[in-house]
């Protein structure tokens, strides 16, 4: 355990670096969005395109992976709107489900688990990302619009999370890096490096602000939030998501499915991960409680430094 600790305690180090930067007024809040737009136009993409090239397309279009874990982001999305919708409502039961079921794979599960398990993980971990901001994400979405009376407002949303999916460059690079991998392509040698030296920044600067997000949504939403609401989804996100990752993963190689133990671990530990964090931004943006959401993120991350090493002692 001490081992994988001094593994995983930098990554959560410089969330809590981005932190108390924010919280201590170090870096102002008018700087998180140009940190914001540096890892996801610039950092993250090239990061995603390097591991996308550099991964067999077999392991990027694993039938087997996205099975498993859209099966288990399908139960875990119904689990918690069915617990939650008659208390909360459709809207807040809705995103709810997707902080508990979408892990902070972008900005944090990609450097952490390849540091941990090598460049192999990378496979896995793309394709669930992939599943998660295609898929989790508009199924969300969509049944947060069923308190708007007709279709309209579900229309309306999905074109919404459609549009914000094209412009987000992250899945475009995914794209990119399993056709340069398909057809053996290889930047020039310049522009490799731009792009090598993109990539290496991505881990530091994203986790680091992790924590100012998070730290900007803490002083931002000064509303009371009941425990009841909010701890409930933090411990399934830590505890019973990866308890059915592990479950659904065990079922399907006990039918047969030729799933790789080491391909498991990987699903597990991604599911142990914290929310995402861009989460909240998506909570902001259709009208749901904020506040909480901010506190289901705070919570996960915080609690994450712990149960996910505990998680890699187990299972890695």
């Amino acid at each position: 355990m001490l081992s994988v600790l001094l593994i995983t305690f930098p990554f959560f180090a410089l969330v809590a670096c981005g932190f108390a930067a924010t919280w201590r007024g170090v870096l102002p809040h008018a700087a998180i969005p140009g940190l914001n737009a540096f890892v996801l136009y610039f950092a993250l993409p090239c990061m995603l395109f390097r591991f996308g090239a550099g991964t067999p397309v077999a392991q990027l279009l694993d039938v087997r992976v996205i099975l498993v874990y859209l099966l288990c982001a399908l139960l875990m999305v119904g689990a918690v709107v069915a617990l939650t919708r008659r208390r909360l409502g459709w809207n807040d039961a809705a995103f709810g489900a997707l902080v508990a079921a979408f892990p902070n794979t972008g900005f944090m599960g990609v450097p952490m688990l390849v540091a941990l398990l090598g460049p192999q993980s990378a496979g896995p971990v793309i394709v669930t990302m992939a599943i998660d901001m295609v898929v989790t994400t508009s199924l969300c979405i969509a049944l947060s619009r069923l308190d708007v009376a007709g279709g309209h407002g579900m229309a309306v949303a999905l074109r919404k999370a459609f549009a914000g999916m094209v412009a987000n460059p992250m899945p475009w690079a995914i794209v990119l890096g399993g056709i340069a991998s398909a057809a053996g392509w290889r930047l020039p040698g310049p522009l490799d490096r731009t792009v090598a030296m993109l990539a290496g920044a991505a881990s530091p600067v994203a986790l680091f602000t992790i924590g100012a997000v998070l730290a900007r949504s803490q002083m931002n939403h000064h509303e009371r939030v009941a425990a009841r609401d909010y701890l409930p989804v933090a411990l399934a996100k830590l505890l019973a998501h990866p308890l059915l990752v592990w479950a659904v993963g065990r079922a399907a190689i006990a039918m047969g499915v030729e799933l790789g133990e080491q391909t498991l671990v990987v699903l597990v530990l991604l599911a142990a991960l914290p929310s995402a964090s861009n989460v909240s931004l998506l909570t902001e943006r259709f009208g749901a409680h904020g506040g909480r959401v901010a506190r289901i993120i705070l919570v996960t991350t915080a609690l994450a430094f712990l149960s996910f090493s505990g998680a890699v002692a187990l299972v890695a």
